[in-house]
């Protein structure tokens, strides 16, 4: 198939006619998804593309993540002009990645020509290296040395991420001079939010709003106008660090700087409200072993990320069964003891989860770090003892009634120690992972979870022992 079949670099997508309406309750609900795979099922290549003509770019990118791969291809043959780089930027990793590989080197450079630098890269990075050089080489030589020197970087740092399109301009330049540089100049990028100030070294100085610039008299040097505080984003800065800077500072864009201070590029909040989404959504799957979790990532990659913890869970899990073992005999005389000891260890787990999720999360958004962690963990087992006391009164009551009243005591002990354990282990267990320059959401539930279920039938089944239950 030509290029020109399989993308639309102009955008000239037939556009809806002036006040024709799209029902928008319909839009990618099942029956309308089910409409497009019966027309692709018969070849009825027009059918399809009636009814995906009027969705919006982003629209179309979720139909294509909702059907099967093969699906995928039939409708982009069925919708060619539809195709447009818009579609392919709103693409999930895993279905643009089949999207691209399947499309010729050429067709890929065109779309990459259209996009951002950034989105240019996450276009290519995750391709073979082949297939990466046979893309680079269709691209013409600007683009092309920008994406390479956006490859060359750490993934996940400021330097892959940030956009190499901006407006800079010398100190030397009046308002005047500035808007009138930016209304003769055709090559500044499509969208920005304010102008970098830079030396005669490229190195920047301040930056000016847009809304600074309209309202100023033209003879004003762009020095009395410029904000000169600024944040500098590092090229080496990983990307969890930039969202920081974002969220903490309120920055709508943030000049990006190499080893020498020099301007090499721009961060904005759209791209860190992406990192934010994906870290975010990253943390909460690694803190349950399903690595990436993603529904359309290959089935290979989705067995190997979770199996390994899975396996890791089995082995932690043997570990509470010996515990359990070791009073095999005192279980047998007190069959309540095998009926009560499930309760402590999951309250113990919850408890440990819980306080887990809130130190993870404090790591992430450098809320707790080494200066504070001895404050945090003694807040978290104030917490747990006032938890602990809580709940073990309820089961401790409702064990005497039901049993005995020494039982009842037993098992209150048992969880008040069970519920300050977790407190303890859901702080101590992700800041030692984070010490060690090791990601604290991916294995901290494996081991806080052993901790508990392993102190939990420990205190239980000691204490009713020493007591003399099952003696």
């Amino acid at each position: 198939m030509a290029e020109s079949e399989l993308l639309d670099p102009e955008n000239t997508a037939p556009a809806r006619e002036e006040g024709e309406q799209f029902d928008e309750e319909n839009r990618l609900k099942p029956e309308f998804v089910r409409e497009v795979r019966d027309a692709l099922a018969e070849k009825d290549e027009s059918a399809a593309y009636e009814l995906v003509e009027p969705l919006h770019p982003a629209d179309i990118a979720d139909l294509l993540e909702l059907l099967a791969p093969e699906e995928r291809r039939a409708l982009a043959s069925a919708i060619t002009d539809l195709m447009t780089v818009e579609v392919v930027a709103e693409l999930n990793d895993y279905v643009r990645d089949d999207m691209v590989e399947a499309l010729p080197a050429a067709a890929v450079a065109i779309i990459a020509e259209q996009l951002d630098t950034d989105d240019a890269v996450q276009l290519i990075e995750d391709l073979d290296d082949a297939d990466q050089q046979a893309i680079l080489a269709e691209l013409d030589p600007e683009d092309r040395a920008a994406i390479e020197s956006a490859l060359a970087y750490e993934d996940e740092t400021a330097g892959r991420l940030m956009q190499r399109e901006l407006v800079a301009v010398p100190e030397h330049l009046t308002v005047g001079d500035l808007i009138d540089y930016m209304r003769d100049n055709e090559d500044l990028p499509t969208e920005f939010w304010e102008v970098f100030v830079v030396d005669h070294r490229m190195r920047p100085v301040g930056t000016c709003q847009l809304s600074w610039i309209l309202r100023s008299p033209r003879h004003i040097p762009l020095t009395d106008v410029m904000k000169r505080d600024q944040t500098l984003i590092p090229v080496d800065m990983d990307q969890e660090e930039v969202a920081l800077r974002f969220q903490k500072y309120a920055l709508i864009s943030a000049a990006v700087v190499d080893e020498s201070g020099r301007l090499v590029g721009q961060m904005t909040v759209d791209d860190v409200v992406h990192i934010i989404q994906e870290e975010a959504g990253e943390d909460a799957l690694l803190m349950s072993g399903a690595g990436e979790g993603d529904i359309n990532e290959p089935i290979r990659d989705a067995y190997s990320a979770r199996v390994r913890w899975l396996i890791a869970n089995l082995g932690t899990a043997l570990i509470a069964s010996l515990i359990i073992a070791a009073f095999g005999s005192a279980i047998e005389k007190l069959v309540a003891l095998a009926v009560l000891m499930p309760i402590v260890a999951s309250i113990g787990g919850n408890a440990g989860t819980q306080t887990m999720a809130v130190t993870v999360r404090a790591i992430a958004t450098n809320q707790l770090t080494q200066s504070n962690t001895a404050r945090i963990l003694w807040r978290e087992t104030r917490v747990a003892l006032l938890n602990g006391a809580t709940v073990a009164a309820l089961i401790g009551i409702a064990t005497g009634l039901i049993f005995t009243p020494q039982l009842g005591m037993v098992i209150c002990a048992a969880v008040v120690i069970n519920i300050v354990t977790a407190g303890l282990a859901g702080v101590l267990v992700p800041v030692v992972f984070e010490r060690l320059d090791q990601d604290p959401a991916v294995a901290s539930s494996v081991f806080v979870t052993m901790i508990t279920d392993s102190m939990g039938f420990f205190a239980f089944l000691g204490l009713a022992v020493a007591a003399g239950l099952a003696g």
